[in-house]
């Protein structure tokens, strides 16, 4: 046996008994939680964000995602066992390297991927041998070997791109020589506020650029996931998020243009879907809505149709959803003009109370949600509007919105019964529709939110 390949025997080792110092970098939706399950699970454990108000409130154990209490993170720190800084020189103690960081669309809605860039090159300047880099942010296929590779071994070290077949939890004839540090992908499978699954029941899909580097990560994800599953490359491990994501998407577009046909027709999309998914093979039911929020489904998809042109291939099915997707805010507001007009009312000068800001219910997340645009949309028709939601009681300067000066309104009689109408945009568990209808002169649902609500019919459009 050779030195490389005692050395990976020695890494697998060390990462099976937990004795490896692992480093997330990125501590927002993903790296957050993920950082905190490899801590809970008895490894060292250290965050790295640029964000140094993020490192103040862990240091000082309070959170700044609801959904991950405080209690949590003050437990971790207790222990000893995570940290969080902002300084990047410590990296070259981590054993393991997690990037988590945003890749978002830039104004041409093209990726922009600089994050990511900026990570790898700071990355560079500390590697050191034997260590794993995995990229968890989610991109188009082949960007851990065209652009994280190059990038990475301008320290001096290799990892070069060699195929290799699995072998139900193991990968067949792994070959280390040559390889001085190790890099794979793995796509987060975070859903912020579902209750249903915490990030450690979530299965785990690993991909490497080589046979060490898909055995050294599906070894460590191995030791905190309930579920790891090897794949053949890091391509096939970026193209399977974009799947998942695109799935639904497509589906998601299908569901609205139905909607919108249906609303045409007389016929209650929501009562249809609740018949058609009575049939118990066949059919998976998704939602409309007033648009695609997140971090992942309006955005994802793209990746994939930006990389397809380099083949020549025309995504249609992709671009045809984006575009049903992206016009579901423009509905919400023609919707509300008409139902307006029926009144012998105006939009323009009219004060419209938008409901939710949140991309969906329960979660303190609004980024891509469908809610800004239809406050923008709103706006240039010369409405005055006003928003409430309880997980945001001031909004901030956002990527391609400033509506900082915004505030949460209060959501009393008095108040609901001043707007021309109130638009329901983000249906969280907290809203009391009853209470909402009663006193508001008009509701537009676009969340199916008041369905239970037997009252006042006559003041609600469902769209």
């Amino acid at each position: 046996m050779n030195v490389a390949a005692v050395d990976q025997a020695s890494r697998l080792a060390k990462f099976e008994k937990k004795q490896a110092r692992v480093g997330v970098i990125g501590l927002g939706y993903v790296g957050l939680p993920l950082a905190l399950l490899y801590s809970r699970k008895g490894f060292s454990t250290t965050g790295f964000d640029t964000d140094p108000t993020k490192i103040e409130k862990i240091e000082a154990g309070q959170t700044y995602i609801r959904h991950i209490p405080s209690e949590l993170i003050g437990a971790e720190r207790a222990q000893n066992r995570f940290q969080a800084t902002t300084e990047f020189r410590l990296l070259q103690e981590m054993d393991a390297l997690i990037v988590c960081v945003p890749t978002p669309l830039d104004e041409h809605r093209e990726p922009d991927l600089s994050f990511v860039r900026n990570t790898a090159e700071t990355v560079s300047q500390h590697l050191k041998p034997g260590q794993l880099v995995v990229l968890e942010s989610t991109t188009y296929p082949g960007t851990t070997d065209e652009l994280l590779l190059p990038i990475l071994e301008r320290s001096g070290l290799h990892s070069p791109v060699m195929s290799y077949t699995t072998d139900g939890a193991a990968v067949t004839s792994p070959d280390p020589s040559g390889v001085d540090f190790l890099l794979a992908f793995s796509p987060e499978r975070e859903d912020p506020g579902n209750k249903s699954f915490q990030t450690h029941q979530i299965p785990k899909v690993v991909g490497g650029v080589n046979g060490p580097s898909a055995q050294a990560a599906f070894t460590l994800y191995s030791q905190v996931f309930e579920r790891a599953i090897l794949v053949s490359s890091s391509r096939a491990a970026e193209m399977t998020k974009l799947l998942e994501n695109i799935y639904r998407c497509v589906n998601i577009a299908l569901v609205n243009e139905l909607k919108v046909l249906c609303m045409r027709m007389g016929i209650d999309i929501w009562e249809v879907i609740e018949a058609a998914k009575t049939k118990p093979f066949g059919f998976t039911p998704f939602y409309p809505g007033p648009g695609l929020g997140g971090h992942c489904i309006p955005i994802d998809p793209f990746y994939l149709t930006w990389k397809a042109r380099e083949y020549e291939f025309p995504t249609r099915f992709i671009e045809l959803a984006g575009e049903i997707n992206s016009a579901m805010p423009e509905h919400v507001v023609s919707t509300l003009a008409e139902a307006l007009n029926q009144r012998r009312q105006c939009l323009k000068d009219q004060r419209i109370l938008v409901l939710g800001i949140a991309y969906k219910k329960d979660i303190d997340d609004l980024r891509e949600s469908p809610s800004l645009r239809i406050i923008e949309l709103l706006s240039q028709r010369g409405a005055e509007v006003d928003y409430h939601d309880p997980y945001f009681p001031q909004l901030h300067k956002m990527r391609h919105y400033n509506y900082q000066h915004m505030s949460s309104v209060e959501l009393s009689a008095e108040n609901l019964g001043q707007y021309a109408a109130v638009i329901i945009a983000t249906d969280h568990s907290s809203y009391d529709y009853s209470f909402i209808i009663r006193h508001a002169r008009l509701v537009i649902d676009t969340r199916n939110a008041t369905r239970n609500v037997k009252q006042d019919n006559e003041k609600i459009v469902r769209c």
